[in-house]
């Protein structure tokens, strides 16, 4: 049975991996080879890609009445804060393909059997808790702004954001202050997830080997969480059609950024041999 680690990780592996400098082009080669992946069985991940705009349309209606109206916009860009850790099973599809191993989307299931889960939930319970407190800093943000009344409709609504000063400074505000929290969230989990389903480092060590990802490649890594949020924003723009695609795409791609920027250890003292 894996030993229940998760700040250290296994002793054999209890070490901060190095990484190294990568360049513009690695980041388009890591969509690339993330695009190979999907579409190497794209029927495999039907089932499993689905789940991501039907959950969007969940969103999109738990809020159409006027009481949720106000979080619709940062439930949807908090979709980006927890996609890290829901985009588990693509990082291992990509893992199985590198290795030549059999692709079947029931194999996105296996990252539970990984010895680095515990850690993977403690870095995910991590991205819950920022995801929450930007649900309530939004709330906050536009209670101070509007008051607590809830908006009579949602033509209300558009006109109080589009119309008025408070409105403008809530757009202003809202995305500063979510631009602030997608940066923690690209900052310390880039190369987390990957990293513990290939090696189990511990939590502390994926969260600082993520951080240490970005000082190094501090431009790449801003170009990685820009084409992130482009591509999020088409997917919502598309009636959360396009999420189907751009969100596995984008799990595969994650693999494979991982696998550029962090130098390898021999295979023996891995985990990807599981």
């Amino acid at each position: 049975m894996a030993q229940f680690h998760v700040i250290a990780g296994a002793s054999e592996t209890n070490v901060y991996p190095e990484v190294r400098r990568i360049s513009v082009a690695d980041v388009f080669a890591a969509l690339r080879e993330g695009l190979d992946d999907f579409w190497d069985k794209p029927s495999h991940y039907v089932f499993l890609c689905l789940i991501y705009p039907i959950a969007g349309l969940v969103l999109a209606r738990w809020t159409s009445g006027a009481n949720l109206l106000p979080l619709l916009f940062p439930l949807m860009s908090g979709f980006a804060l927890v996609g890290p850790f829901a985009a588990l099973g693509l990082y291992e599809i990509s893992r199985r393909r590198e290795l030549n191993l059999d692709t079947s989307w029931r194999h996105a299931l296996e990252v539970r059997h990984s010895p680095a889960i515990p850690s993977i939930v403690a870095v995910g319970i991590m991205l819950l808790v920022l995801f929450v407190a930007w649900i309530l800093t939004a709330q906050s943000l536009y209670t101070s702004l509007f008051g607590a009344e809830a908006p009579a409709s949602i033509g209300a609504f558009l006109n109080q954001v589009f119309t008025t000063p408070e409105g403008q400074r809530m757009i202003i505000l809202g995305n500063a202050i979510g631009f602030v929290f997608a940066v923690v969230v690209l900052c310390t989990t880039v190369i987390a997830f990957p990293l513990l389903l290939d090696r189990d480092v511990g939590a502390l060590s994926a969260v600082v080997t993520s951080v240490k990802a970005v000082l190094t490649n501090p431009v790449e890594m801003a170009l990685w969480g820009l084409i992130v949020a482009a591509l999020l924003l088409v997917g919502f723009l598309t009636l959360f059609v396009g999420l189907a695609i751009f969100i596995p795409v984008l799990g595969h791609a994650t693999w494979h950024l991982y696998r550029k920027v962090v130098v390898p250890l021999p295979r023996e003292v891995t985990s990807a041999g599981r």
